[in-house]
């Protein structure tokens, strides 16, 4: 497989955002949502970075389509587990794609009445947005390519390489 990000390229973005999450968050505390199981890797990676009173909590939703492509739609399998209202809401994903399941899942958590929401995603693909979602914290914006590793998978496989690569041929 061919490497599109690095284990230190990826380090440093992980910084980058954890700063900027702090700065815009100085003095308050954040309570970070991983998106099972793709986000793992980040979440645990983006609070170490955090300089803030941070907890975290895990969502998991299922999408349905083939084993490539998304068809839109997505069904809740794990909520959250702490309360939300009036607390500071970062949800944490691996991918920003379609938008389909972020749009999903910022309906849904902003239904809990958050003081703040905002997104956090490692990879923005902007080419195959189909719905009108933007990330606030970005790591790196993509080509439209299948990508695994970092928490990343293709059918449950190359969620532990360290680096982002192209997957090429199932």
């Amino acid at each position: 497989m061919k490497v599109l990000l690095s284990r230190e390229q990826i380090a440093e973005a992980v910084a980058r955002m954890g700063k900027q999450i702090s700065r815009d968050f100085a003095g308050e505390s954040v309570v970070l949502i991983g998106v099972l199981k793709g986000a793992c890797l980040f979440l645990s990676d983006l609070a170490r970075q955090i300089e803030l009173d941070a907890t975290f909590d895990f969502i998991a939703v299922r999408s349905y389509g083939t084993k490539k492509e998304a068809a839109g739609e997505v069904q809740l399998i794990k909520d959250v587990t702490t309360p939300l209202r009036d607390v500071n809401v970062i949800l944490v994903e691996d991918i920003l794609d379609t938008g389909l399941t972020l749009t999903f899942l910022r309906k849904h958590l902003c239904a809990h009445q958050p003081r703040a929401f905002k997104i956090a995603t490692l990879l923005d693909k902007p080419s195959r947005r189909a719905a009108p979602v933007q990330a606030d914290y970005v790591g790196f914006q993509i080509p439209d390519e299948f990508v695994v590793g970092y928490g990343l998978d293709f059918a449950e496989r190359y969620r532990n390489l360290p680096d982002i690569c192209v997957l090429e041929s199932p």
